[in-house]
């Protein structure tokens, strides 16, 4: 069974001339899927995998003769994996630039690697797009109101990869999550050279796993597992460039009591965030619905945000005095700030928010209200 997904409808519609079209995303959302529907309505294409050694003899030489003969007469070429060629980024620059008609589309799982080896040679002969585990937008499409209601809090447990969606059984559910976690989760960032501390890097995760939406303090953080300050930010940053993690900072502007420097981490997925916890317990018998809501509402918001273009800087607010938004939006110069509430009812806003941003608008987002907010 297919979900449809968003990005489907945007790859097919973009008018991409002289622009590779590059595809990040964590492993297992379905990015070769997208590619494999994409293809169904293209004509005379190319589909490499960036594994096969083939496949980097030749995307990898640097030969305008080599690159030429493996295109052959092709009009589109698409490569799965990409980060995995070396020289990726020079070559798909020599292919722009000397076949103007051909188009390319480009995917990795890897943001960190494929970055490095395609931003700089691509720099203003690219379009990027990111992908996310499958949002309630799509999902949506499948459902009627009331199954989506039904579904909310299996979702909050079980997170929605599309595997995840698709089965049945919440046994199979979680056997497919803790095989993620194991299996594909950190790999990149275990292959990187220099990273061997595999067992820490799980620690820092699940440490991470329990202060969501808490400010994440990186000298204590350090202390528990055992690194020093600088180790742990850079496995913060793999994480965030991994897809693991999304780092949220601090709003201060106008405001000398705000806290700012620290950060607040979310996880991609729910259902990978209970799996490092080994926590899968249903929601009435949870002491961490607060956090998994808070961490649901602002993927499926980001989600919303990418695919339907709305450009926003995303921050939270917190004082020294400990009052505190749980999300804003800075957008088209206006400020917007949301609590976020699993259980519904009325809430003021902070007397700082209020006093320091006259203008800003304010809402609480809860079960009753969240699908105008993300779908």
């Amino acid at each position: 069974m297919y979900i449809h997904q968003y990005l489907l409808d945007i790859l097919l519609k973009i008018q991409a001339d002289h622009k590779a079209l590059v595809i990040y995303g964590p492993r297992q959302v379905g990015k070769t899927t997208l590619l494999n529907k994409l293809l169904e309505q293209k004509k005379n294409y190319l589909f490499v995998d960036g594994d096969d050694v083939n496949v980097q003899y030749y995307l990898s030489s640097r030969s305008i003769e080599l690159l030429k003969s493996f295109v052959g007469s092709h009009q589109l070429l698409v490569i799965d994996e990409a980060q995995r060629v070396p020289n990726i980024g020079l070559n798909l620059k020599l292919l722009i630039d000397h076949f103007p008609d051909l188009q390319i589309i480009a995917t990795g799982s890897s943001a960190f690697d494929l970055a490095q080896n395609v931003g700089e040679p691509l720099t203003g002969r690219k379009l990027t797009f990111k992908m996310f585990p499958l949002s309630q937008m799509e999902i949506g499409n499948l459902e009627t109101m009331a199954q989506t209601r039904a579904n909310l809090e299996n979702r909050l447990i079980y997170g929605s990869y599309p595997e995840v969606v698709l089965k049945a059984e919440n046994k199979l559910k979680k056997d497919y999550l803790r095989e993620l976690v194991t299996s594909y989760l950190c790999k990149d960032i275990i292959e990187l050279e220099g990273i061997r501390k595999s067992k820490k890097i799980t620690t820092l995760l699940q440490l991470v796993a329990f202060q969501i939406g808490k400010e994440v303090s990186v000298t204590e953080l350090g202390q528990q597992v055992g690194l020093s300050k600088n180790t742990v930010e850079r496995y913060l940053d793999l994480f965030e460039q991994a897809f693991i993690l999304i780092n949220i900072s601090g709003y201060a502007r106008n405001l000398r009591k705000a806290i700012s420097k620290k950060s607040r981490y979310y996880f991609y997925d729910t259902g990978v965030r209970n799996a490092l916890i080994n926590q899968f317990n249903p929601i009435g018998l949870r002491n961490d619905v607060g956090e998994l809501w808070e961490n649901y509402i602002v993927m499926e918001r980001i989600k919303k945000q990418s695919y339907q273009n709305i450009y926003a800087n995303n921050y939270f607010l917190k004082t020294y005095d400990q009052q505190e938004v749980d999300w804003v939006e800075e957008r088209d110069g206006e400020l917007y700030g949301y609590e976020i509430k699993w259980k519904p009812k009325k809430v003021k806003p902070p007397v700082v928010w209020q006093k320091s941003y006259e203008n800003a608008h304010f809402q609480v987002i809860h079960r009753d209200n969240y699908l105008d907010f993300i779908a």
